[in-house]
């Protein structure tokens, strides 16, 4: 039966701990960007083990996103969110105590593991604790942390490298972790999803076709696009992957149910979600560099230069919110959209190898605008083109192709970058980063058609008491 009781399960409660428990998780996909340079100075490494810094973190998110989504549904969300935050946590500090840049990309690798479980149960928690009606305003806040989260970390990084040091980058999720861990047992009630038996092969199946895909893209600008590894890599992933869908067609219980895609709302929202992941992170992570590198900002200056785009999803998203429940979610995330891929259109027209900072604020101003539009509703499309029972599966498939976006958007717009410019003097890193950031704003764009195919109202929710919704898998995983 249910373990809610009047402190346990309570909705401000669980706010919080989501909140922060997706604020340390996002933050750490691009934190280290911006401390890359320091990084390279202390433990060595070439340019392609810095990316993998960021990479092994991104790409064993992605690719354990769904298992750690079923982990909770069968085993408990509440019990596998704690051990998700411990592990993320333990690896943290092993990163901040790295002795080379390999045990360094060890330890990114688990604290992508840990996230991966912890990140999806987040949003499963939050809506069992949730009124229906007060929802959107949730995933607004939500939205907001983790949108401000993912957009800062360089900020972040630059900040803590630069007045302290790198490490601290790690530390800051060590007294965040351990405060949350207790609070977590304490606070949130327990729930479970449809207590399927747990899908292994599909699992094996969709991580070793993302692995060699985001593999193959990582290494083809250093090991070039016909080398036999890259090769391998692309061709063996996709064929994992045409056979993860395969087997998950006929599977009894598979880990992604393929009949979810037959609704134009699931399959509008995360297709836009891919794209719009894809084009944020790559942006991100080449524009970091460039205020840097040409522009010769410090590392605090580029973070805060870029603050008009990092600071829009606190100002912004929690109206984004109200207006999803107001007006629907549709029309707010493609407005979004559209926003956000005029901004990165604008950012790419402007840049050159001696911009000025007044020349680059309105399209930063836009580009936070628009993601601010897109974080909350997007989550309440997601958790409302599913059945309850369901909500687990589609959140970690959701934040998966997130990670997955943002992983080949890194991969896609380095190689982009790579092929056209490069690191040898300004005018070439700029000859590089415009017509990655077209495609960036190009992937955003058609995020933003995808979205249009969402039908205008979602399908409606079967009423009843808020309270007593979450308890029914619960009562029925224990039958």
């Amino acid at each position: 039966m249910s373990q809610q009781t009047t402190g346990r399960g309570s909705a401000a409660w669980a706010l919080v701990i989501t909140s922060v428990a997706g604020f340390m998780a996002a933050l750490d996909n691009l934190v280290v960007t911006t401390a890359l340079p320091s990084i390279r100075e202390d433990l060595g490494g070439a340019l392609h083990d810095l990316e993998w810094t960021v990479s092994a973190y991104t790409l064993t998110f992605a690719v354990l996103l769904m298992f750690g989504a079923a982990l909770g549904d069968r085993f408990g969300r509440r019990r596998l969110f704690v051990a998700g935050l411990a592990v993320f946590t333990g690896a943290s500090a092993a990163a901040a105590m790295a002795p080379g840049i390999d045990s360094l990309i060890a330890a990114r690798a688990v604290q992508g593991a840990g996230a991966a479980v912890m990140m999806p149960l987040t949003l499963t928690l939050l809506t069992a604790a949730v009124p229906e009606a007060r929802r959107g305003t949730a995933y607004g806040i939500w939205g907001a942390v983790n949108g401000l989260a993912v957009a800062s970390g360089p900020l972040v990084g630059g900040s803590l490298t630069e007045h302290i040091s790198w490490q601290w980058i790690f530390w800051l999720n060590v007294p965040l972790g351990l405060l949350l861990i207790p609070l977590a047992r304490l606070r949130l009630a327990e729930s479970h999803g449809t207590g399927a038996p747990l899908d292994l092969p599909g699992t094996l199946l969709a991580s070793g076709g993302l692995f060699g895909i985001v593999y193959g893209l990582v290494r083809g600008p250093v090991d070039g696009w016909t080398g036999a590894v890259v090769l391998t890599g692309l061709f063996a992933g996709t064929a994992l992957l045409v056979g993860f869908v395969h087997y998950s067609i006929r599977a009894r219980n598979p880990m992604l149910p393929m009949r979810l895609f037959r609704s134009r709302a699931f399959s509008g929202i995360n297709a836009a979600s891919l794209l719009m992941f894809l084009g944020m992170f790559g942006s991100i992570f080449l524009l970091s560099q460039y205020l840097q590198g040409v522009l010769g900002y410090s590392p605090t200056e580029a973070g805060l230069r870029m603050l008009p785009w990092t600071g829009m999803p606190m100002l912004v998203a929690p109206i984004a919110g109200l207006l999803s429940d107001r007006v629907g979610g549709r029309p707010v995330v493609a407005t979004g959209l559209f926003l956000q891929a005029l901004g990165l259109g604008h950012l790419a027209w402007v840049a050159t190898a001696e911009a000025s900072y007044t020349a680059q604020l309105p399209a930063l101003v836009v580009s936070g605008v628009g993601m601010a539009l897109f974080f909350a509703p997007a989550s309440n499309l997601v958790m409302s083109s599913v059945r309850p029972k369901e909500q687990g599966i589609a959140s970690g498939a959701n934040n998966a192709l997130r990670e997955v976006g943002g992983a080949l958007g890194i991969a896609i717009m380095a190689s982009i970058f790579s092929a056209r410019g490069g690191y040898a003097s300004a005018q070439s890193f700029v000859d590089g980063l415009r017509p990655a950031l077209v495609t960036g704003a190009a992937a955003v764009a058609l995020a933003g058609f995808a979205v249009l195919l969402v039908p205008a109202r979602g399908p409606a929710r079967p009423e009843g008491p808020p309270a007593a919704r979450p308890a029914e898998p619960v009562l029925e995983s224990a039958s």
